[in-house]
């Protein structure tokens, strides 16, 4: 089962729904800021991923700008920027689409067509 992690009130998190709906993709939804990830599950999915930690970052968010982190990332070690990330979902990129052999994030639909979640 993939899962599905958004903010409900994000727009981008609205399309990528609709989009899993239309393609006919079973997902367990989960709201970012009721139910944050977790150190353990961040760790897990940043190293799946083979993306850099920036990259979990919603970097357009006011927490980010709020906490200066744009600056402040580059002098800290990646586990600094996990426990940071594990703190307040409201910083990390949404949507996330974790699957046991992919991890997604953000919604980019030409991306998302040619991931194995359609497989």
């Amino acid at each position: 089962m993939i899962l599905f992690i958004e903010y409900p009130k994000c727009s981008t998190c609205q399309k990528a729904k609709k989009w899993l709906v239309s393609h006919k993709v079973d997902f367990i939804d989960r709201h970012i800021a009721d139910n944050n990830p977790k150190k353990d599950e961040l760790t897990d999915w940043i190293g799946r991923s083979g993306l850099p930690v920036k990259k979990f970052f919603n970097t357009s968010g006011m927490k980010y700008k709020e906490l200066g982190l744009k600056d402040k990332l580059a002098g800290m070690t990646e586990e600094e920027q996990i426990s940071i990330l594990a703190e307040d979902g409201m910083l990390v990129k949404r949507p996330l689409i974790i699957g046991d052999d992919f991890i997604l994030v953000g919604f980019k639909e030409k991306e998302w067509e040619e991931s194995k979640i359609l497989a």
